[in-house]
């Protein structure tokens, strides 16, 4: 890729807007600049930008005419943006234009529509992997300790059922014991359905996490940090497995270090 040009970003929340920031920088990348959004974006991330724009969600005139006025042809969609905000959204014209052709609206939908909008000014959405390539999730034991052969079958069994649930855009993850599901991620996101799940299953639950059939890799790539780790060993939660070669691991050293000290199983798997 020509990494000679400058970058922009459309941050959310959490860590990966910061590592893809220091991975285009350590790519050569020569200036980044940042779409932040209010009550969302770390404010840290303009330490790591050549300028930022701070916008509400719904902003989409404001987020173009940006990216056009600072010479970006290229944008990464980085970090997620809370359910709540997306409820308490404020559309400008530009969006209640976009949302009036849409007959589902759904993150496909939704983020696949803000592709095609870049594109129009001529800005390409890169996949949300670039410049993260070698955090992508390995087959087999990650972190943790060797998972009991009762969590392999565990695993294997909320892989089919988080399939199903990803081939209806329901959600991506499944919280799983001795069989069992304890709990379907909805709207509520990923930490919320492992908290409510690992409840019913007290000690010992898996957590399976899948990619969408013929996933749009510029967006909504499935994703585990050090936060998802905290939140599933506070649950009692025994292992994360998650798909190879199609899950980001955010810092995935420090993924590891604290999946040891958790003794949390962090688990690649193929099917």
């Amino acid at each position: 890729m020509e990494n000679q040009s400058a970058l922009g970003i459309i941050a959310g929340n959490g860590a990966y807007p910061f590592l893809i920031a220091k991975g285009a920088r350590q790519s050569g990348v020569p200036a980044i600049h940042i779409a932040a959004f209010e009550n969302e974006t770390g404010v840290e991330l303009a330490g790591h930008a050549d300028s930022i724009e701070w916008m509400r969600v719904g902003q989409l005139g404001r987020l173009l005419k940006y990216f056009e006025k600072t010479g970006v042809r290229r944008v990464i969609m980085a970090g997620q943006i809370a359910p709540k905000n997306l409820f308490d959204l404020r559309p400008d014209f530009r969006v209640l234009m976009v949302l009036s052709r849409l007959k589902r609206r759904n993150s496909e939908t939704l983020f696949g529509a803000l592709g095609d909008e870049l594109a129009k000014i001529g800005i390409e959405l890169l996949p949300a992997t670039t410049f993260l390539e070698d955090s992508l999730a390995v087959e087999g034991l990650i972190g943790g300790p060797k998972p009991k052969k009762r969590c392999l079958e565990d695993i294997a069994y909320g892989f089919e059922i988080a399939k199903e649930i990803s081939k209806l855009d329901i959600g991506q993850t499944v919280i799983v014991r001795n069989g069992t599901v304890l709990a379907v991620e909805a709207f509520e996101g990923t930490n919320e359905a492992i908290r409510r799940g690992a409840a019913l299953g007290k000690q010992g639950a898996v957590v399976v996490k899948v990619s969408k059939p013929n996933q749009d890799i510029r967006f909504d790539v499935p994703v585990i940090g050090c936060e998802t780790l905290e939140v599933a060993s506070a649950a009692g939660v025994a292992v994360i497995a998650v798909e190879a070669g199609k899950t980001l691991l955010l810092d995935q050293e420090a993924v590891k270090a604290l999946a040891e000290e958790k003794q949390v199983t962090i688990y690649g798997y193929k099917l």
